[in-house]
């Protein structure tokens, strides 16, 4: 062992909140490995999903040969907080890192740190946004995407863990990042979006940088066939948040939290859809479960581990997100039925906050050319009103993109008052707080996308300190 080595090792024992030398779990068969291949902003747009303009060849035989769910939603619309809730189980005011670029807590745990009691190898590559206290529970890293067949010789035959968090496709978009450019002519362009030709290049440049992300991902499942890994792996597809676009990444919509999710490995259905609606805070006990180690205490997730088996009967009634600090303050809530959606805005007094990297795309920009021109069409405009309601009622039947809001028709007033106290008992289950606290300054204009200061305004009326 190097000296380097040593000395992360004394670290680790000495200034880690856990205890790392437990007994590893002992089981009668070796566990299944687990590859965990996370987008950065990628939305729905897979060819799988149903986008025949965009080529993702790779994922697309990854659907074909595990299984598919059309409706699994994240507990966040914003990078760290959403990635901090998959690997904890725990929704992000919970575990305090609801807001962006929020390091993990030194108490809070992944679930490679039960894996590695189980004798789990973990790895991960890429993009972290989690901090110091996230790094350590894991047992490797790499900064490139090439790497992963050295993890696998470090792994040495132990069941692994890993995590490639793909910068893919977060802007800003570079130009001929594949071979074959996507014609911006070809490309799908949302009602709330302008159609021309600056907002349609600025989408085949997005879809670019998912076909590069693909073929990355291609390699990994060549390396496992080659390595005759991959009928012990589960390999999942998923991205973090919405597509980069305004009112998709950092709202509520379902443009925000719906996220692609493919599931492939040991007895996972071929070519199923499940149509159940689904939630990303249940992924790790069921990880955890297909490991055979047991959901710890405080995990808020309920496993679906009989979902991978063909088992169909697993649904949830209501499912739960939240946005908060992304360049601008926000204190929203929703909740989710497979019909409804009800989404409660702290501060309608200020239109919704943008973040930085959306308010500076050319999609933005041909909207707000069009709101200078007041040529903006209804649903165009929705993203600049002020002042916005308290509470938006969606039909998501008749109203998927959530252009409609119902919250003010009588006809709908019982369905909101019944939302409103399913939202209100998750909230005090999840030990959430209200919107007079943990607030934090905007540093970026909410239109311009002007950013006013370089650092992260701390946090104002902090609960643990007042």
């Amino acid at each position: 062992m190097s000296a380097i080595s040593v000395f992360y090792l004394v670290i680790i024992v000495i200034f880690s909140p856990f205890d790392i030398f437990p007994s590893p779990l002992k089981t009668s068969q070796k566990p299944p490995n687990f590859l965990i291949l996370i987008a950065d902003d990628a939305g729905m747009d897979l060819g799988c999903y149903g986008n025949p303009a965009i080529r993702t060849p790779n994922i697309d035989r990854l659907a074909e040969s595990g299984m598919m769910f059309e409706k699994m939603f994240l507990t966040s619309p914003q990078c760290s907080p959403s990635r901090i809730s998959i690997l904890t189980g725990k929704y992000p005011h919970t575990t305090r890192t609801e807001d962006l670029h929020t390091p993990l807590p030194a108490n809070e745990k992944f679930i490679t740190y039960y894996l590695r009691i189980a004798d789990y190898y973990t790895g991960h590559n890429g993009k972290t946004h989690w901090g110091e206290y996230g790094n350590l529970q894991f047992d490797w890293y790499s900064d490139q995407f090439g790497d992963f067949e050295k993890f696998l010789e470090q792994a040495n035959g132990q069941s692994f863990f890993f995590w490639t968090g793909f910068y893919d496709p977060h802007r800003v978009y570079e130009e001929n990042a594949i071979a074959q450019p996507h014609s911006p002519s070809e490309v799908i362009v949302r009602d709330h979006l302008v159609d021309d030709h600056r907002t349609r290049k600025d989408i085949a440049l997005y879809y670019d940088e998912i076909s590069r992300m693909d073929s990355v991902i291609g390699s990994y499942l060549e390396i496992l066939e080659n390595k005759k890994l991959t009928e012990s792996t589960y390999i999942l597809v998923l991205s973090d948040n919405g597509a980069p676009f305004p009112r998709e990444k950092g709202t509520l919509y379902d443009t925000g939290i719906q996220t692609p999710f493919i599931v492939s490995g040991p007895n996972v259905p071929k070519g199923e859809l499940y149509d159940g609606l689904t939630s990303i805070i249940d992924l790790a006990p069921t990880l955890l479960s297909l490991a055979g180690i047991e959901k710890p205490e405080g995990m808020q997730g309920t496993g679906f581990t009989e979902l991978l088996k063909g088992n169909f009967g697993f649904t949830r009634d209501f499912i739960f997100s939240e946005r908060n600090w992304h360049d601008c303050d926000e204190h929203m809530r929703s909740v989710r039925s497979n019909r409804f959606k009800l989404i409660l805005n702290a501060y309608t007094e200020k239109p919704h906050g943008t973040a930085a990297d959306l308010a500076n795309s050319p999609s933005w920009y041909s909207l707000l050319e069009k709101k200078e021109k007041k040529s903006l069409t209804v649903e165009q405009g929705l993203i600049f009103s002020v002042p916005r309601p308290s509470v938006e009622l969606y039909d998501l039947s008749s109203d998927p993109r959530e252009y409609h809001n119902l919250a003010p028709d009588p006809d709908y007033r019982s369905i909101a008052y019944d939302l409103l106290g399913v939202l209100q008992e998750w909230m005090n289950e999840t030990d959430d707080f209200p919107p007079t606290r943990r607030t934090r300054p905007d540093h970026t204009d909410r239109i311009s996308g002007i950013r006013y200061y370089d650092i992260i305004p701390e946090i104002e009326n902090d609960l643990e300190t007042n």
